[in-house]
């Protein structure tokens, strides 16, 4: 029997926008080299593999060139899959065990709610000035502020033009020993994006994604460091990508609660399975 995959536009309520996840519910065990080779097949940024563990479930996000420890919009594609093809009661949690501990989802009205870890800058780990240069040349900008989660870099640019008009150098960035770039800019009235705190961009060429469309896992860095310096606990992102999406955000010590919309795309039938692999 095929496996079947299905693709969902995550982090926005209309087709083509957000970003989209392949999700892949298993019913039997697969190895790590099928799940990879699966998501080389679907080259989407991040292909969920799914399966039950008793009323729990298992979460493993991929890559097409390999296993990541944390990912948002797969996370929250994952969710609406299992709500919306009854594997899961309506009013029942989402909770999934993944290499970044328990995740739970949540319905909320017409969104899904993600407990996530917050993953704030590390005011600790200093940044040497040929590091930020090498960034900032990287990405062709002039950071304000530039700092480190621990996997990732974040970087503070003047204003949203600037934030729009990056056009980084990606070979340069996937030499940088870094999962990700992080670029965000406070959102400001005259900004082509309404109806946001703040903006950012994510840039993961070193793992295989040379711009990621909406990333829920930057933004439990971005809640964090926009609620520190904005004053507030909830708060919207926008991710600027071409295909754009927004991401709320409710920072809640050292948890993040993340909130977005899905839509389901389409419905893949793999003529390989796991059994196969």
């Amino acid at each position: 029997m095929p496996q079947l995959l299905y693709v969902v536009d995550a982090f926005t309520d209309r087709p083509f926008e957000g970003n989209p996840a392949a999700v892949c519910i298993l019913d039997t065990p697969a190895t790590e080299t099928w799940m990879q080779n699966v998501s080389r097949e679907m080259n989407l940024a991040e292909t969920a593999f799914v399966a039950r563990r008793g009323n729990e479930f298992e979460l493993r996000w991929f890559t097409p060139t390999t296993e990541v420890d944390l990912c948002g919009h797969a996370t929250l594609a994952s969710a609406f899959v299992l709500w919306d093809r009854g594997r899961l009661a309506p009013e029942s949690e989402a909770r999934f065990h993944t290499r970044s501990g328990l995740l739970i989802c949540k319905r909320e009205d017409s969104s899904i709610s993600m407990d996530f870890p917050a993953t704030p800058v590390q005011g600790s780990i200093a940044i040497s000035p040929e590091t930020q240069n090498t960034i900032d040349q990287a990405l062709g900008c002039n950071g304000l502020f530039i700092g480190t989660n621990g996997t990732d870099y974040l970087i503070e640019v003047a204003d949203p033009r600037e934030l729009l008009s990056l056009q980084p150098d990606y070979q340069s960035l996937s030499r940088i020993q870094a999962r990700g770039f992080i670029v965000t800019c406070r959102c400001t009235e005259d900004s082509a994006v309404q109806g946001a705190d703040f903006i950012s961009r994510f840039f993961a060429p070193r793992v295989g994604v040379p711009e990621d469309p909406v990333t829920g896992s930057a933004h439990c860095t971005l809640g964090p460091y926009w609620s520190k310096r904005l004053g507030r606990d909830t708060l919207r992102g926008y991710q600027a990508s071409a295909r754009g999406g927004f991401v709320g955000v409710r920072c809640q010590g050292e948890r993040v609660i993340l909130l977005g919309q899905a839509v389901l795309m389409s419905r893949v039938e793999l003529f390989s399975n796991p059994d196969e692999s």
